[in-house]
């Protein structure tokens, strides 16, 4: 969570610093229309700036993954950078459209405007820009209204899975339109300076990317075929357990990773943890999904063995590699899923630490315990299972009276992340320190 914090601050941080070597928050003679000018510059670079680098992340660039510790973790980054874009994006546009109301309204008097010069020279670049202003400042002017209906909808949860996909894809041709409003409306003299380089790569770069994700080529070159080999239902927890049989092309994986599967193309892939070992000789996934949506609902009745998917991936940094002879593990609810595949890894190639796996669960669903308990016993796993409300609530405070020597140890959470949080917080208020408590963030919006 501390890199997508630092990464972040960074962002705006760097565009502040390259904007202040371009330009200044005190114009001479400083009053509200002149000031008005340059924050409107500086707002619209910082806007266009993060929706430029929150469209690259959504193309899952593998390179970043270990810099931002998983696609989990860039996928949070992804969001903040388009709330952050939509704040700036409204602040810029209050400047630019308000002051007009408050110029009607009375409250503001508009300064005397000089002698009108010559038209632009549309021979040259500069003379070309400027009389793309008017057209560059409507089409601004809506497709803002667009984003934020876009951005609003991709952060209500209750909006369905395959409905936002479809919607969020429409932010690729709403942001080539808002680059054309930034290339046009920037100051010139800014393309010369430091800033202008930087805002030309964010803007070529964020226009690659959104022609990508318009085109459905996102993930491509990560893509392979599949089909369901294996189906089991667990009715007490609703929770459907699929193996996948891959064709030729998939590179492994390592436990605690997550991929994208995809078996109906109208509602687009969903991100699922591998609960398998990978075994070349054996090329599978398994999948543990929980029906918490209208889609995760259905696929017990979409499914059947045979059935084509394709999977995407693998992704994420989750994989329990920290060097430490002793580890504790929580996997709250269907957050055990990424354990599963990780004792299954364990038990296939032996290992020389000391685990300690703990799972709450709300039902006691005696065919999946029988499995989670057979897979812990061949994996050397001590298993902590509390089922139900007879067994009480997991803490920090249990957890260390389990494991009393929890100081020389990691902590490993998968779950709900108000849960992961709070025990974030109190192991580290017990002195844990902040790099041995790894959390999977698994959501995607």
């Amino acid at each position: 969570m501390n890199r997508i914090k630092i990464a972040l601050a960074g962002v705006f941080l760097v565009l502040t610093a390259l904007w202040l070597l371009a330009d200044s928050f005190a114009p001479q003679p400083f009053t509200y229309f002149r000031f008005r000018d340059v924050f409107i510059q500086y707002t619209g670079v910082l806007a266009i700036g993060a929706m430029s680098l929150a469209l690259l992340l959504a193309l899952r660039p593998r390179r970043l993954e270990p810099l931002l510790d998983g696609l989990d973790k860039m996928y949070r980054l992804h969001k903040w950078l388009g709330i952050s874009a939509l704040v700036l994006a409204v602040v810029h546009w209050w400047f630019a459209q308000g002051t007009k109301w408050m110029v009607g309204w009375g409250w503001l008097t508009r300064p005397a405007r000089g002698p009108r010069g010559a038209p632009p020279d549309t021979a040259t670049l500069e003379g070309w820009l400027r009389a793309q202003r008017g057209l560059a400042e409507s089409l601004g002017e809506w497709c803002f209204y667009a984003a934020a209906v876009l951005i609003v909808l991709a952060l209500v949860k209750r909006f369905p899975y395959h409905l936002f996909a479809k919607t969020h894809t429409l932010l690729a041709p709403v942001y080539l339109v808002l680059v054309f409003h930034a290339a046009v409306l920037v100051r010139f003299a800014y393309w010369s300076q430091p800033l202008g380089w930087v805002l030309a790569l964010l803007l070529a770069a964020g226009s690659v990317a959104a022609l990508l994700a318009l085109f459905g080529r996102i993930g491509a070159g990560r893509k392979t075929q599949g089909g369901i080999e294996f189906l089991q239902h667990y009715p007490g927890l609703d929770v459907l357990e699929m193996r996948i049989a891959l064709e030729p092309g998939w590179p492994g994986h390592a436990a605690g990773q997550f991929a994208f599967v995809c078996s109906d193309q109208r509602e687009g892939a969903h991100p699922y943890s591998i609960a398998s070992a990978w075994n070349p000789r054996d090329p599978h996934l398994t999948i543990i999904a929980k029906a918490l949506g209208d889609h995760t609902a259905r696929l017990r009745h979409s499914l059947q063995v045979g059935t084509p998917v394709t999977v995407e991936g693998p992704y994420g940094c989750f994989d329990f590699e920290d060097g430490l002879p002793r580890q504790i593990w929580v996997g709250a609810g269907i957050g055990i899923t990424p354990f599963v595949g990780r004792m299954k890894q364990l038990a296939a190639q032996g290992h020389a630490n000391a685990i300690d796996l703990f799972h709450p669960t709300s039902v006691h669903e005696p065919a999946a315990i029988a499995k989670l308990t057979a897979d812990a016993e061949a994996a050397g796993v001590r298993l902590h299972l509390l089922s139900g409300a007879q067994d009480g609530r997991l803490d920090g405070d249990r957890i260390r009276a389990a494991v009393p020597d929890w100081r020389d140890a990691s902590l490993w959470f998968c779950g709900p992340a108000a849960f992961g949080q709070s025990l974030r917080a109190d192991f580290l208020a017990h002195g844990l320190p902040p790099a041995r408590f790894h959390q999977e963030m698994f959501q995607m919006r």
